[in-house]
């Protein structure tokens, strides 16, 4: 059948009209799509959603961070095919979290930048794009996030982080001291050590408040290893599940690295700033962890060792 001239012209129109419109709908804003019976017009096209860059209109500070990341999740979590999050895009676009580790403060004094206020920092600026991973990009960041797990011995004051029986990561820590102490926050003496066990990772503070253990006095100040006061850093906070008990014993930055690899905590596992950004975006919520009180076993090198004894559970 041959097709009259006016009749394929009108059809080519048709199929122009129908690609401009899609085209225009993805780059609305999700909220200005319209829908059909509740269901959205991006349904049909998730796919086209998802691989595609999505343009940083302003600069975002630490302080913007998190609520900017949310603000993608809610926006494009129902227009692509995968549950979105912020772990997920941060993964798909892993310069986020180098940045992020790189405002830790005693690395920026390495590069001779003194930073009081590390929230007004830029993580991302208005020249930057973040990348809504495709599909197949997604399925593989989560199922890495599935076998991923945390191990952290005490007495070799060291946090490893395994994807399956592959090492990805091993920080220093510090760990709790051996003793006791009266806590105003919890009107009674705490026994300070680390608690072993196996559980689980079941919430994030990703913009902490700080109180002083003892007499539950709020504070924003912190003083520096170098003998410098500084505000504390907005850097999430990880809580811990530990034989199904929360016993709010967190992961968490410290501001005074001279104190890792000692007891010397709370009760926290305590780590460098540019490390605890990175364990928080390998440590979703559900993600396994292991506290653990090894003191004999046997290094990368083949080499047998023998740590001390700092909680006195052998001796």
């Amino acid at each position: 059948m041959t097709l009259k001239p006016s009749l394929f012209i009108g059809i080519l129109i048709l199929v122009i009209g129908a690609s401009f419109a899609l085209i225009t709908n993805l780059n609305k804003p999700i909220k200005e799509i319209s829908t059909t019976h509740g269901e959205p017009v991006y349904d049909g096209i998730k796919n086209a959603v998802a691989g595609s860059w999505i343009a940083i209109k302003r600069d975002i500070n630490i302080s913007q961070y998190f609520v900017y990341m949310d603000s993608l999740v809610n926006a494009y979590d129902s227009v692509v095919p995968y549950p979105l999050s912020e772990h997920l895009l941060a993964h798909a676009n892993p310069r986020i979290i180098e940045t992020l580790a790189n405002t830790d403060y005693y690395r920026m004094m390495a590069r001779d930048s003194f930073v009081y206020d590390q929230r007004k920092l830029l993580v991302l600026r208005l020249s930057d794009s973040i990348m809504i991973p495709d599909s197949l990009s997604a399925v593989a960041i989560l199922d890495s996030f599935r076998a991923t797990h945390l191990d952290i011995n005490i007495p070799e004051f060291k946090l490893r982080i395994y994807q399956d029986t592959t090492l990805l990561f091993a920080f220093p820590v510090r760990v709790g001291k051996n003793s006791k102490k009266y806590l105003g926050m919890v009107d009674k003496a705490i026994d300070l050590r680390t608690k072993t066990g196996s559980g689980k990772i079941v919430r994030h503070e990703k913009d902490p408040d700080f109180y002083n253990p003892v007499n539950h006095e709020r504070f924003y100040t912190t003083n520096r290893d170098d003998n410098k006061t500084t505000l504390m850093p907005q850097i999430p906070w990880i809580e811990t599940e530990i034989n199904g008990v929360r016993n709010g014993q967190m992961i968490h930055p410290t501001t005074n690295p001279e104190t890792l690899g000692k007891p010397s905590s709370n009760g926290c596992i305590g780590t460098r700033e540019s490390d605890a950004w990175i364990i928080y975006y390998y440590a979703p919520l559900e993600t396994a962890i292991r506290i653990r009180y090894q003191l004999e076993f046997t290094n990368d090198k083949g080499e047998k060792v023998r740590l001390n004894d700092i909680y006195g559970y052998v001796n």
